[in-house]
């Protein structure tokens, strides 16, 4: 099994944290690299701004949005470099199934 590097996100919080269908439409509307309040991320939706304060928070912990002050708002951008770790976790599990698959071939042709 593939253990994360020092200094990076825990896979497990990442992959929860985008196991909801609410936090991937967050991070989704976030992808376009601007930095947005929760006031204007609760335009469109049927969600509350707590609602999407707890979505947030837990992206957040995940390392999947950074947060910055703005005046007395925050405001929440998509973190590239976490997806990018997700990404590259994800290549890992499929070289090691690639290279299981390629032994079994390689029994089952002997």
């Amino acid at each position: 099994m593939l253990n994360p590097s020092p200094g990076t996100v825990d896979p497990v919080l990442i992959f929860a944290a985008l196991g909801d269908r609410t936090r991937l439409a967050l991070l989704n509307r976030l992808g376009d690299g601007r930095a947005r309040s929760i006031a204007a991320l609760s335009i469109d939706t049927a969600l509350t701004r707590q609602a999407i304060t707890k979505h947030l928070h837990v992206l957040q912990d995940a390392g999947l949005v950074a947060s910055l002050r703005v005046g007395r708002e925050s405001r929440f951008a998509a973190r590239r470099e976490t997806i990018d770790e997700a990404r590259a976790y994800l290549d890992g599990v499929s070289r090691q199934w690639d290279d299981a698959l390629g032994r079994l071939k390689a029994f089952v042709e002997e």
